[in-house]
């Protein structure tokens, strides 16, 4: 039997799901505002108010995200963070480059935010009211209608100056869902509007203009960038297995590190 707490936060989540995935786009241009804030009214212990109320310093994942990021950082870096939540990774880079802003569409998760060079930047969830040389996102793609990601990757190229990058990562479908449906629906129904491999994602940085896309992965304190068809090579063969036998495959701890959609685009 389901827990009461996730049966309610699952309920909620996909119904403001199904208005979102059955939205016109100009509908959009403020749903993802309302309905975000609307989850967090409805479910107050939602992961990221909890996350919210924790010390920066001993939130998981976030030394190791910090750490990932390090090599692209630099006094001159301008970096943009959009689907920013908390801001907490980005109150951790601000101090490490020229300036830093976050960007989401949620007012009430950025509430509070401050670093020295950071701006909180409230947002449509599809525009990037800014210049930068590094744009990093984390587990944002997935929650954007998809006739929204092409026009949001648009925004990111124009925002980025030449030579700039866009460091994107989101969980790969082959190992999912990954948001409230997990162990419940075969599919994403919450709002991960649409899961992605790299091979489909790589696809669409190619169709907005990104000259170079490479693919990425850290395992323990190692971390590299690799030749993307590495990477849809092996993606392609875990897709040949049977659906069940490959979501196994798909989740072991070495291969998640390597399939999870981390891609590393450049503009020309």
């Amino acid at each position: 039997m389901m827990d009461p707490k996730r049966a309610h936060h699952y309920n909620v989540e996909i119904g403001l799901a199904d208005r979102l995935r059955n939205s016109s786009r100009a509908e959009r241009k403020y749903l993802y505002s309302s309905l975000y804030e609307e989850l967090f009214r409805e479910v107050p212990y939602h992961a990221l108010l909890v996350l919210k109320d924790q010390e920066t310093v001993k939130r998981t994942g976030l030394p190791e995200l910090f750490e990932v990021l390090r090599p692209f950082l630099n006094p001159d870096t301008v970096y943009a963070e959009i689907g920013a939540g908390d801001c907490a990774l980005t109150m951790l880079v601000a101090p490490h480059v020229r300036r830093a802003y976050a960007i989401d569409v949620s007012e009430t998760v950025m509430r509070g935010a401050s670093a020295p060079n950071l701006d909180v930047v409230l947002s449509d969830g599809i525009s990037i009211p800014v210049k930068a040389t590094l744009i990093f996102s984390n587990q944002l793609m997935e929650h954007l209608h998809p006739d929204d990601a092409r026009d949001q990757l648009v925004n990111v190229f124009a925002a980025l100056e030449p030579g700039g990058k866009y460091f994107c990562i989101t969980p790969n479908r082959m190992s999912g869902p990954h948001d409230v449906s997990r162990g419940i629906d075969e599919v994403a129904r919450g709002f991960h509007l649409r899961e992605y491999t790299n091979r489909e994602l790589a696809g669409l940085f190619r169709s907005v203009g990104f000259a170079r896309v490479q693919a990425f992965a850290r395992i323990r304190n190692f971390q590299t960038t690799l030749p993307l068809g590495v990477v849809t090579a092996l993606e392609t063969v875990v897709g040949w297995l049977p659906r069940s036998f490959g979501w196994r495959v798909s989740n072991l701890p070495i291969l998640r590190r390597i399939l999870d959609v981390q891609l590393i685009a450049t503009r020309g």
